[in-house]
């Protein structure tokens, strides 16, 4: 695994940590940390994109963000646990392995 591919990993658990920041701030303090947070999945992301193909990046970070907003909210905020749910989670994470699987070994843009 490259380092660009690392960068989106850590981008999407960022962003799953600002969204939950955003559904807990309550002070102008903890918004200003949540928009810390999204400057530095965004960065992160940024980076990555110079390297891996911008669809794929995105896809895999917004599918990170989203699989891990989901998890976190029913196993910790109490929110409904729904089988349909969960299985539309493991559609969702077999498209992200899959576009990790389909994006070339060499992650440079234009490169097949």
């Amino acid at each position: 695994m490259t380092r660009n591919w690392i960068f989106i990993i850590f981008a999407g658990i960022i962003e799953v940590l600002w969204a939950i920041g955003l559904k807990h701030s309550n002070s102008f303090i903890s918004l200003i940390g949540v928009g810390g947070l999204i400057c530095l999945s965004f960065l992160l992301l940024f980076e990555a994109i110079k390297e891996v193909p911008v669809a794929t990046a995105y896809a895999v970070f917004t599918g990170i963000g989203t699989v891990g907003t989901v998890l976190v909210g029913m196993l910790y905020f109490n929110e409904t646990f729904n089988w349909n749910k969960i299985f539309f989670i493991i559609v969702l994470l077999t498209g992200i392995l899959g576009l990790k699987l389909v994006t070339p070994k060499s992650d440079k843009k234009g490169e097949n």
